[in-house]
């Protein structure tokens, strides 16, 4: 038994040696070493089988040949190549992400590009842009016919009061009194002293001031549509480092100095010069790294100006303009210039001269800015391709980057701002698109409220994010831009609703309004009737005034447009009016009119006229 199992053991070693061997010699393929071609003996088993291809020294304890696959060693060889390009493209892949990234940091290390535009070719308007890397992101424009009234002082009389709105309107001479809130009365106009001693909010404004009575205003807010400008008694004179107070004991300095080291330095200057008693101040942030010297200059001149104001006011009878701001050139440069501005550009010699005056005040340190005269065929604006831009301004609806939009609508009560996707990336997700358009939004929306000075309640509609981070990061986005605004804002966080509530000061008319006027033909509107409803309603008019048993005829002028529509589409109706109530219809085309203007008289049986 146990040599039958041998035999059967033995047969199924040669049947696998065999089945190996062929295997082995199958897949055998000569290798060539440069130089060196080794020579090959073929072998075989006793049985007759194919030979396969062995070496000495390669043949296993149990008796089989050994041999080493070429292709497998090829395989190795060209997957150990493989391996060492690869690891090579990708060190190569890093090194040229690095330096694209270190490509990119310089880029974004690198100062951006600023220069003032100034366009005061035309007496008729003046016009200055702050672009920066070719970008505008400020404009200021004054027109002779709507020329700005903010930071001028007038004296006024009172001539009403409202005691339930605790108000009083003050004619200051621009044809619309100035609206004059009870907390913006100095006490110094008081009516007795028991009353100046006590909070405002402890008194009535009838108690403290009459009617006919006198004082010096200023303008604080532009006069819009009806309403007349605000107006308040506490006065303020600004300067390009400092803004006087009179009648003031309050000091400050401006937030954006943050610096404490830098401003105690300043507090420490200020308190060694001589300021009058009952004289306020307020360091501008444009003090920053001044010397003791400019200050003085700055304060006494500011000085100058109030004891010649004062004076004025109390010479002149009442209303009459006392002070008059900066013009726009002087007060953009006051309030705007910084030193990071490289270049000015001006249109005309005398605005050069303006410029050069205004820099000649400053430190040396801020002189660094070259001024220079634009004598191109082309006008300034458009060599620098600040038109098309300044055009976009007016349009309510504003793209972004990334295919949404924003859409700006002043109104009334407050500014609506409405955030749109638009075409959606199908290759992106969802979220995170949303995201991309709302965190453009955010930022794009800062600077259109700069751009078009757009003040009061702001309320913007943001796309509607689910991921509670990205609504973190959009409100981030939004004050981080609305750092850069010189005006003071209050930004809430994103509501259930997707809103965000933005309350910004209003630092003077909103662009719009200095540019463009109510539609006559819309009424401000901003849709007209369709020519088919406004006949159907001049239709309805005509019968029921023919109606009347004493019309004898009715004469009707009209938009060519709709006379045409009445005489060829509803020509039956008319006829059989008349048929029915006797009196004779006459319509006529005006083409001097427009679509909102008409004019329907009725003649009556007494040769009298009913319109």
């Amino acid at each position: 038994m146990s040599k039958l199992v041998d035999n059967l053991l033995g047969k199924l070693g040669q049947l696998k040696r065999k089945v190996m061997t062929d295997t082995e010699t199958n897949n055998a393929i000569p290798i060539e070493s440069s130089g060196n071609a080794g020579a090959k003996e073929e072998i075989g088993d006793s049985k007759g089988n194919k030979p396969a291809v062995a070496a000495d020294k390669n043949v296993r304890k149990q008796g089989r040949p050994r041999r080493k696959n070429p292709k497998a060693k090829t395989k190795a060889i060209g997957a150990t190549a493989q391996k060492d390009t690869a690891k090579k493209s990708q060190k190569q892949q890093k090194e040229s992400m690095a330096a694209k990234s270190e490509k990119d940091t310089k880029k974004i290390e690198k100062e951006p590009v600023i220069k003032l535009l100034i366009n005061a070719e035309e007496p008729e308007e003046c016009r200055i842009a702050l672009i920066e890397d070719g970008r505008v992101e400020s404009f200021h424009v004054t027109t002779v016919v709507h020329e700005q009234t903010k930071g001028n002082i007038y004296k006024g009389r009172v001539t009403a009061i409202e005691p339930n709105l605790q108000v009083a309107f003050v004619d200051i001479g621009t044809g619309k009194n100035g609206f004059l809130p009870f907390s913006e009365i100095h006490p110094e106009y008081y009516a007795s002293d028991k009353a100046a001693l006590k909070h405002w909010k402890d008194l009535n404004i009838q108690d403290v001031i009459k009617k006919g009575q006198e004082m010096l205003v200023q303008v604080v807010k532009e006069a819009a549509g009806t309403k007349g400008a605000s107006v308040t008694t506490y006065l303020s004179l600004p300067g390009r480092f400092l803004v006087v107070m009179p009648g003031s004991d309050s000091h400050g300095i401006s937030r954006k100095l943050e610096d404490e080291e830098e401003r105690a330095k300043l507090r420490t200057m200020m308190s060694s010069l001589s300021i009058p008693e009952g004289i306020g101040y307020i360091i501008r942030t444009a003090s920053k790294d001044i010397t003791k010297t400019s200050l003085n200059k700055d304060l006494g001149y500011l000085l100058r100006l109030w004891n010649e104001t004062k004076k004025r006011g109390q010479a002149v009878p009442s209303p009459a303009l006392i002070y008059k701001d900066q013009n726009i050139i002087a007060k953009v440069l006051r309030d705007y210039y910084t030193p990071d501005i490289q270049e000015i550009l001006v249109d005309t010699h005398e605005s050069q001269k303006q410029v050069m005056d205004f820099l000649k005040l400053l430190p040396t340190k801020q002189r660094k800015t070259t001024v220079r005269l634009h004598q191109g065929s082309r006008p300034i604006f458009n060599q620098y391709a600040v038109e098309d831009q300044i055009e976009q301004i007016y349009q309510p609806v504003v793209k972004l980057p990334s295919g949404g939009s924003i859409v700006i609508n002043p109104t009334e009560a407050l500014v609506a701002i409405d955030v749109n996707s638009g075409r959606t990336a199908k290759d992106k997700n969802f979220n995170e698109t949303i995201f991309l358009v709302n965190m453009e939004a955010a930022t794009e929306l800062a600077r259109q409220l700069r751009l078009r000075d757009l003040g009061g309640l702001i309320v913007v509609d943001f796309i509607d994010m689910r991921n509670a981070r990205h609504i973190r990061e959009v409100e981030k986005e939004v004050k981080a831009s609305m750092k850069r605004d010189r005006a003071k804002v209050d930004i809430s966080r994103i509501s259930k609703f997707g809103l965000m509530q933005i309350s910004r000061q209003k630092l003077g008319r909103p662009i719009e309004m200095g540019s463009y006027h109510v539609c006559e033909y819309c009424q401000g509107r901003g849709v007209t009737r369709s020519v088919e409803t406004q006949s159907l309603s001049y239709l309805r008019r005509i019968q029921t005034g023919v109606a009347h048993n004493n019309v004898v005829g009715a004469r009707c002028r009209m938009p060519v447009k709709v006379a045409q529509y009445l005489l060829n589409n509803k020509r039956e109706e008319l006829l059989e009016m008349e048929k029915n109530y006797g009196a004779q219809i006459r319509i006529e085309p005006a083409p001097e009119m427009t679509p909102a203007d008409h004019t329907i008289e009725f003649i009556k049986a007494e040769n009298g006229s009913d319109k």
